[in-house]
Formats: C-alpha cells, structure tokens, sequence
C-alpha cells in the first residue's frame, strides 16, 4: 500500500515512516508542505496520507482541501499538533478522515491508520 508522509520537519516524517515500515508498509513518498504535496500526489497515487497542519507555503488544510477539489478520494489522517475542538471539526469538514495529535505512540498512530483503513473499506 503506497502512503504518503506529508509534514515540513523531517524527524516527523522520519518518525512516521519507521512507524510505519513497522506496520508493514513498504511504498512511502514523502513531501516538506502542501505544495510539495500537491506536485507528488498524482503521480504516487497513493492509498493513504498522513498530513501535517501547520507547514510553510502550503498548510494541511489548504492540501487537503487541492487534493479533495481534485478528485483525490484516498483517505487522509491529519497528524498535528492542533489539538482544539473547532480544529478537528474544521479537518473533517475540510475531507480528512482521522485525526492525530502529536506528540503520538506508534502504537496511537498504528491504531488511527487501522481505524482509517477499516472505515473507508467498508464505506
């Protein structure tokens, strides 16, 4: 399954993708903002995205909101540090799926890519 590590630190990115090689996953495109997101996304095709919040030149949401216009139908966990109640709301309006709040276990993040996973299939 080909996933998508889109966040603007690369030890966050490092984190997740050693999370997720853990959890089997072999294909793992990475991208430092939106933007550069955006330039990858059609070509990796992928299956899942793990989307950082706040990130120069282009944040999460604005990404998430291209990607959905866009017809990307993959389904989207936002790894972030907005923790608020109005933010989450706002991810899901904008089309993401799930919702993680660094600082996370990987046992967290591997429960919420399941969750995700387990949701969109059966949907």
């Amino acid at each position: 399954m080909k996933v998508m590590l889109v966040d603007d630190s690369k030890t966050m990115r490092t984190i997740q993708r050693n999370i997720l090689m853990q959890l089997g996953f072999k294909e793992i495109e990475e991208a430092c903002d939106g933007q550069d997101a955006l330039s990858k996304v059609s070509a990796f095709a992928p299956e899942l995205l793990l989307v950082d919040w706040n990130m120069p030149n282009m944040d999460g949401i604005t990404f998430v909101k291209n990607y959905r216009a866009q017809g990307g139908k993959s389904p989207v966990v936002m790894v972030t540090t907005e923790a608020e109640k109005t933010r989450v709301v706002e991810a899901i309006k904008a089309g993401v799926n799930n919702y993680v709040v660094k600082p996370f276990t990987p046992d967290v993040l591997s429960q919420r890519i399941n969750e995700t996973l387990s949701r969109t299939k059966a949907a």
